[in-house]
């Protein structure tokens, strides 16, 4: 077997985004001197993935999107390896393996690997003018085609599909939103809060096609329209693929970590692999409102698991408080916060709360006195104090009645609740990926 140079690192970190930034941060805090890789596919420091969509309406530079200030490896001593892919990992030798051909060997690991942009099946998807949209490079190569663009379609109504449609309109571009689904955002409002949603974006011209998909792009190497299953032509001069990702499980998978729908990991954000850790969109984390273990692809859940793993890689033993599936809009002047559950499983074991008037609309699920879901439409300034109740499991039978009036406040709670909960209740609902100095982020689909 031929001699070959293989680099030591102590902790060896693939991804860039927010677990992987969360890791390191936490491994700094403990070990201020191991030696720190971290590596990404893309070619750029550590950007807020959430700002994509403002980078095409012009609202964000690269500069602006920074998820950390651009000192930050050189400050906490991290090696970042930007626009490096990773072929493969041996798990038996603790080596991987660059597509360059370089090999590090590693003592702790962590897989922060993201996800990859979901595709639809549609014939003529090679062209030009389409595109997805799911990192900034997408996002440039948008920006770019807009000059080219009057109408556009956009194949998917969740949050990424309606992110993108708001910046395109504010681009002067026609935006036709295609949904196989019945209705927009059905993955996180219930029906009340979807239909709020649409009228907002109908207001503002905005074609909404539900129960329906695209069957093909039409143009001969450029984008001239699509026709849909249902027979519908559109023309259109830009089509991009906004549905969401799936984990990106193929490194762990093909060495042999245990995966399910994405890599497996316990309460330390461990794999069943000594020494190799998981976290964000890639892991199944314990979600603490189902009570399982499971995919939630949003930043906070993230980074907050990635600072789980890099206390644990550092030898803190730390627990993963557990996430849960939490987003918040605000697209064509409507604000929206949902939580946990959209819609109770069944009526038997499970009551909902729900207050709809003047434009406002707010919901509660309830189980044995345990918010398990939010919802609140158009008035969203007690939506912090909700999920403190609710991601620390606070009994709210006593008072349930109250949680949705105009007037209800942190003064409302009881006496003990308040004097011991007052200033942590409203911590941890984090809507917008923030400067470095200031605390943290948002949401995918």
């Amino acid at each position: 077997m031929e001699n070959r140079k293989i680099a030591y690192t102590d902790y060896l970190i693939v991804g860039n985004s927010a677990g992987g930034i969360g890791a390191a941060e936490a491994i700094r805090e403990i070990d201020h001197f191991g030696r720190l890789v971290m590596v990404s596919d893309e070619p750029y420091q550590a950007y807020s993935r959430p700002l994509i969509s403002e980078y095409v309406s012009h609202e964000r530079t690269i500069e602006t999107m920074l998820f950390r200030s651009p000192d930050f490896y050189a400050r906490n001593g991290i090696e970042l390896l930007a626009g490096v892919h990773v072929n493969g990992i041996d798990t038996d030798n603790r080596i991987a393996r660059f597509e360059d051909g370089t090999e590090y060997s590693w003592g702790k690991l962590l897989l922060a690997t993201g996800g990859n942009p979901i595709v639809p099946p549609v014939k003529g998807w090679v062209k030009e003018g389409v595109f997805n949209f799911i990192k900034l490079d997408d996002a440039r190569g948008i920006d770019t085609w807009v000059s080219n663009t009057r109408h556009a379609v956009v194949i998917g109504g969740g949050l990424i599909g309606l992110s993108l449609t708001q910046a395109l309109s504010r681009r002067g571009v026609a935006v036709t939103i295609v949904e196989m689904k019945d209705r927009i955002l059905n993955m996180i409002l219930d029906e009340m809060a979807s239909a709020a949603a649409a009228d907002a974006l109908v207001q503002h011209g905005i074609r909404i096609i539900t129960s329906d998909t695209v069957a093909e792009i039409t143009g001969n190497g450029q984008v001239k329209g699509v026709r849909l299953n249902s027979g519908i032509n559109i023309d259109c001069e830009m089509v991009v693929a906004a549905i969401g990702v799936t984990p990106q499980v193929d490194l762990a998978r093909n060495s042999g970590i245990k995966t399910g729908r994405g890599i497996t990991v316990d309460q330390h954000m461990a794999t069943d692999h000594e020494g190799i850790y998981a976290c964000g969109d890639a892991a199944e984390g314990y979600d603490f409102i189902t009570g399982t273990y499971r995919l939630t692809p949003v930043w906070p859940n993230a980074y907050i698991g990635g600072r789980t793993a890099g206390h644990n890689m550092a030898g803190k033993e730390e627990t993963y408080p557990g996430g849960t599936a939490m987003n918040s809009l605000n697209y064509f002047g409507i604000d929206i916060i949902s939580a946990g559950l959209a819609s109770a499983p069944d009526n038997r074991h499970y009551e909902e709360l729900i207050y709809n008037r003047d434009g406002i609309y707010k919901k509660l699920i309830l189980k044995d006195g345990l918010i398990k879901g939010m919802i609140f439409v158009g008035d969203i300034e007690k939506a912090g104090i909700i999920f403190g109740l609710m991601r620390d499991s606070i009994n709210v039978k006593s008072y349930k009645n109250m949680l949705l009036g105009d007037d209800f406040g942190l003064i409302d709670l009881p006496a003990n609740l308040r004097r011991a909960r007052m200033g942590t209740l409203t911590a941890g609902l984090h809507i917008v990926p923030l400067k470095e100095t200031e605390e943290q982020p948002v949401a995918g689909e």
